[in-house]
């Protein structure tokens, strides 16, 4: 298939699409038929015969691409050894054989409720290239799934469950035409703590899930009706929430226990801490920080190897 470079590369505030062809992890077959079999599904493992896949960039611009512009942002697309492995609206995993055997497709990108940052990097890299025409710019995976018989819906949700992150990725039905999620954002509210006092900041508590107790809400209440004397917003109460949870202070693994009136000598971090030894601690370089760790390295190993490459297992040194 070779590389269509067109002088117009789409209309005004629509999405064009980029076709990029791609080889497969080595991995991804197996990966997929272990984990069908694993969870009961082993007959619709076997009926995947070779995995096809492809990116998608999909491209929003606000006013069509001249035909300078094309060639620059087809140049910016391209595998730099391979630019005939790139097509405008030109799939790569369609063909002639689909009509006669099954096959299951899939495409999975990043939620149209947010630019990533994929798309952030990939637009100043264009606006840098005069392309200021380039609004967003989205990288999706396509794969093309080549059956014996029709996949079982209960097969397809697990692939699809192993293929991405359901947090910051979704599926795609067909191909984008539009970022427009028609999600509607919700208006910010104000809270009347100056009006209702406390019952009105252990409202939006109960609603929002804030989870204050009431140490919480009587400090809050007092900051916003005595010291700063204005009402906050949900908005606010949200980030407050936030920044004194425990996942941010800490204040129940930090804080003193006293069981049955006694106060014990250690707080529970001071006791999950405590199991670092003397010893491990020379080798642990930032054990117990914020989340991370590292250990440090032999200065006699330059680097360690996989013994396989399409399992895990071992490594070895050299």
């Amino acid at each position: 298939m070779t590389n269509k470079k067109p002088a117009n590369g789409g209309g005004g505030g629509k999405i064009v699409h980029y076709y990029r062809k791609t080889e497969p992890v080595h991995s991804l077959l197996p990966s997929i038929q272990e984990e069908l079999k694993a969870l009961g599904h082993e007959a619709e493992s076997a009926k995947i015969e070779m995995i096809e896949t492809e990116s998608c960039f999909n491209v929003k611009l606000t006013e069509s691409l001249t035909e300078e512009q094309s060639k620059v942002l087809t140049w910016l697309l391209a595998e730099t050894f391979e630019p005939d492995a790139l097509a405008l609206e030109s799939s790569f995993l369609q063909s002639r054989d689909d009509v006669k055997k099954p096959f299951y497709m899939m495409e999975l990108g990043p939620r149209m409720t947010f630019t990533s940052a994929f798309s952030s990097n990939a637009v100043s890299i264009c606006h840098a290239c005069n392309l200021t025409n380039v609004q967003r710019l989205e990288l999706s995976r396509r794969y093309k799934f080549h059956l014996t018989s029709v996949l079982s819906d209960e097969a397809a949700a697990v692939i699809k469950g192993m293929l991405h992150d359901r947090m910051t990725e979704e599926e795609y039905k067909e191909p984008l035409q539009t970022f427009d999620s028609g999600a509607v954002p919700k208006p910010v509210q104000t809270i009347p703590i100056l009006e209702e006092g406390r019952p009105a900041l252990e409202k939006i508590n109960q609603e929002m899930g804030l989870g204050f107790d009431d140490f919480d809400l009587d400090y809050y209440t007092k900051l916003f009706k005595e010291k700063l004397g204005r009402n906050p917003t949900d908005v606010e109460c949200f980030d407050m929430g936030q920044s004194n949870s425990e996942h941010s202070r800490h204040w129940f693994f930090g804080g003193k226990m006293v069981i049955d009136g006694k106060e014990k000598p250690l707080t529970l971090f001071q006791m999950v801490k405590a199991t670092l030894s003397e010893e491990v601690k020379g080798n642990s370089i930032i054990a117990f920080h914020d989340n991370s760790s590292a250990i440090r390295g032999y200065d006699n190993v330059k680097n360690l190897r996989p013994t396989s490459l399409d399992q895990a297992g071992p490594v070895k040194v050299g």
